[in-house]
């Protein structure tokens, strides 16, 4: 059952569905159109294998996409996640398609199939019975950039640069295989290949976080995951404990505990950082004395951090602008 917040003018959705659709980039185009049509921004992937989404609008033009979403038997079980904002997430909408609504990094991507089989999917509830049992693993299947500003408490992370690379990583894990797995991302998409991948890999007991971190902190209070969540749209990162929450980011300039995760001001810079927001200020947005004093590459900070960029194109992929 949904539940909208009326309290506030926006919301921010964040979904996916791993289904097949038959002339995915034909879609992408009618989607577009439809999206243009609503009034709303974001990002959307289409792939012969799902779909992909983050947008943003008011609260009736999330809840039409969502009602008008689900009115199609193929995306009719598709699980949302929604947030409250003050104002649109995105300042565009964009519609790709792609051959993979997440780049597994593998040769040959039919290898799994999320809608077929994936470790077995846990409430928030269970989850956090689960992780405290004897012989439990929970492992973070996300990128350094987004477990470093927050993750759950005893939780095993990987240097990793992009999800694609998680695959070239299961050759390190081969001592936890008489372990249960359990495998957590930002809101799940993720989880369905990665343990998808671990069962074909030969591991046994694999589960993942039904909804990710983002369901959890709605359902579970966010209990006993520390910082906060990165999240891809302009806010960045999102607060999700509510019950024992911990900061464990320090600002780049100064050391004091902050949270606030934004893009360095110089364009070619772009590293997103952790700085507070006196420092912001004083250093107009910037990671370095070098950046600071790159007039001509940087960017006028406006407190946020957050600059809109070009989302980029790959081998296989169209993207549509709306």
């Amino acid at each position: 059952m949904l539940i909208f917040d009326f309290s506030t003018m926006y919301q921010a959705v964040a979904f996916y569905k791993y289904v097949h659709i038959e002339e995915a980039d034909v879609y992408a185009v009618r989607h577009l159109k439809y999206c243009k049509r609503l009034g709303i921004t974001g990002r959307i992937i289409v792939a012969d294998e799902g779909l992909n989404g983050q947008f943003s609008g008011t609260i009736e033009q999330c809840q039409k996409y969502i009602a008008d979403l689900i009115a199609d038997p193929r995306f009719a079980e598709t699980d949302f996640k929604i947030d409250p904002c003050d104002a649109p997430a995105f300042k565009k909408m964009h519609v790709r398609y792609k051959p993979e609504i997440v780049h597994s990094g593998l040769r040959d991507p039919n290898e799994i199939d999320p809608s077929k089989e994936t470790g077995k999917h846990l409430s928030a509830e269970a989850f956090k019975k689960l992780k405290k049992e004897d012989n439990v693993v929970v492992l973070d299947v996300r990128s350094n950039y987004e477990h470093s500003v927050g993750k759950f408490k005893g939780a095993m992370t990987l240097d990793i640069e992009n999800f694609r690379d998680f695959p070239a990583k299961i050759s390190e894990l081969e001592d936890l295989k008489d372990k249960t797995i359990i495998t957590y991302c930002t809101g799940g998409i993720k989880c369905e290949k990665a343990s998808a991948l671990l069962l074909k890999r030969g591991f046994k007991d694999v589960y993942q976080l039904d909804g990710g971190i983002l369901k959890y902190g709605k359902e579970g209070g966010g209990e006993d995951f520390e910082g906060k969540c990165y999240v891809f749209d302009g806010r960045i990162t999102v607060d999700v404990n509510s019950v024992n929450p911990v900061i464990i980011t320090k600002c780049i300039h100064c050391g004091e505990t902050s949270a606030r995760y934004v893009n360095c001001a110089n364009v070619l810079c772009n590293d997103q950082i952790i700085l507070c927001e006196q420092c912001g200020w004083e250093w107009e947005g910037t990671c370095s004395s070098a950046c600071k004093e790159a007039h001509a590459s940087k960017r006028a900070y406006d407190g946020t951090g957050y600059y809109a960029k070009p989302f980029a194109q790959g081998r296989g992929e169209k993207e549509l602008t709306a």
